[in-house]
């Protein structure tokens, strides 16, 4: 029995290291594997040239990279800095200026006989001792009792406003310009692409020339006139392929893509906004534009001149507080016995000056008046220019219309004409006529669109939209 139990225990035993082993093994091989990087595919490197064709810029798109290149708008903007700064410097002259004045001053003895056992005296009649230690915190400041310090605040705070006013002018400027390069380019686009479509039908039409020729049932004639048609379509092309490709660089300017860099804009006909958004936006013109505010902070800041140069022939109060010891030795008693504080106070009467102040007094009454003038002549030109941005708009948005309906007869027209004459009906020329017609249509109606998107764009920078 004894034998039978400890028989079983061994099978039982080598039962487990059959189990045990085995997965040991396997659980080693994962984890060897798995430490093991496992090989990823070479990723393909994606030419940002071919993503940029495929991926027209938009006008958000467009506009934040213009914002974000080296323009008059950055400039702007750090003299808008430079102004807060002005503020600062401006407020902290209201504050006393604290400065520490350690100073060792050296003498040279006097050569007088000296009475035994008394300390010889330094040489200058002024001097306080042969060496002296000064150790001075000094608070000096101004009272402002002429008000010449609380007007240059005033005025840097105009200056302030109209930097700011400055650079939301600048961007607003931008944008439009960057709108008409944009769209520049949606037009040159399209009309590259319906050159190309003209050139194709051009050519269709001049095949289907040469095989009536060769049936004999038109003039030979015909083929040369169908060829100068076509020729004339290959010369447009080219012309249009010239002005998108101009179009492309003065946009490249604007965004910071390189020269050699593709760019697309969206489509300029899927793209026609809503007609009725002039009228939206002239509601919103009466709002204040910022070459308006600017001109008025600039004549808030020179008035406030005015009352600066005024002051100058004002008293005004200063004052110095000093603070510390003033000993011929290092010695700490030395130092403490000699420590205390002085005060002066100082009244600053002008004379007499030759005639400066006032001087400054008339340019600054100069420039008020000029800022004046300079704004009443900008509000007309800004009217105006509103004025004639909204008529462009008005008008080319009834030449949509009108071209719309237009274009549809013209499609007619050149179908007809066409049967007509592959029928024998009608001479070649109604033909190219018709087709002149047609692309005369289409042009003018994307020209219509353009001067629409244009005239919009205008009216968006009115109301900084």
């Amino acid at each position: 029995m004894r034998k039978f139990f400890f028989k079983r225990r061994r099978e039982r035993k080598q039962n487990r290291r059959l189990i045990v082993f085995p997965a040991i093994f396997v659980f080693s091989v994962g984890v060897c594997f798995a430490q093991v990087p496992t090989p990823t595919a070479t990723p393909s490197i994606t030419n940002p040239q071919s993503a940029d064709t495929t991926s027209p810029v938009t006008r958000d798109q467009a506009i934040q990279m213009t914002l974000a290149q080296v323009s008059t708008y950055n400039q702007t903007q750090l003299n808008e800095r430079l102004a807060a700064e002005d503020i600062r410097q401006s407020r902290a002259a209201l504050l006393p200026r604290i400065t520490a004045n350690p100073t060792v001053i050296y003498t040279s003895p006097s050569l007088a006989r000296q009475e035994s056992g008394l300390p010889r005296s330094p040489s200058f009649l002024g001097a306080n001792a042969i060496t002296e230690y000064q150790g001075l915190v000094t608070a000096a400041g101004e009272i402002d009792t002429s008000g010449r310090l609380r007007a240059t605040i005033r005025r840097n705070q105009a200056l302030l406003e109209a930097a700011r006013n400055g650079t939301e002018a600048t961007r607003r400027t931008l944008i439009g310009s960057l709108d008409e390069a944009y769209l520049n380019l949606g037009l040159a686009s399209i009309k590259r692409r319906a050159a190309e479509e003209n050139l194709r039908i051009a050519s269709e039409f001049e095949n289907l020339t040469k095989i009536l020729v060769s049936g004999g049932e038109v003039a030979p004639i015909d083929t040369v006139r169908a060829g100068v048609q076509t020729a004339t379509r290959r010369d447009e092309l080219s012309q249009a392929q010239l002005a998108e490709q101009q179009a492309a660089d003065a946009l490249r300017v604007f965004i910071g893509y390189d020269f050699s860099r593709p760019v697309s804009v969206t489509d300029l006909l899927t793209s026609v906004p809503d007609l009725t958004e002039i009228e939206r936006l002239t509601s919103d013109a009466g709002t204040t534009r910022p070459e308006i505010a600017q001109l008025f902070a600039a004549q808030r800041a020179a008035r406030e001149d005015i009352k600066i140069a005024r002051a100058e022939r004002r008293p005004q109060l200063t004052y110095f507080l000093d603070g510390g010891f003033i000993s011929d030795s290092l010695r700490p008693r030395s130092i403490i016995d000699s420590l205390g504080g002085r005060a002066t106070v100082g009244v600053t009467i002008p004379l007499f000056d030759f005639g400066a102040s006032r001087s400054r007094q008339t340019q600054a009454e100069l420039r008020a008046q000029s800022a004046e003038q300079s704004r009443i002549f900008a509000e007309r030109i800004l009217a105006q220019q509103f004025n004639s941005a909204l008529l462009q708009a008005r008008s080319a948005r009834e030449r949509i219309r009108l071209l719309g309906e237009n274009i549809k007869n013209a499609e007619k027209v050149v179908e007809v004409s066409t049967l007509r004459y592959r029928a024998g009906e009608a001479p070649i020329t109604e033909v190219t006529d018709a087709q002149t017609s047609l692309i005369a249509q289409r042009a003018a109606l994307y020209q219509a669109i353009f001067d629409y998107q244009i005239a919009l764009a205008r009216l968006r920078q009115t109301v900084g939209k």
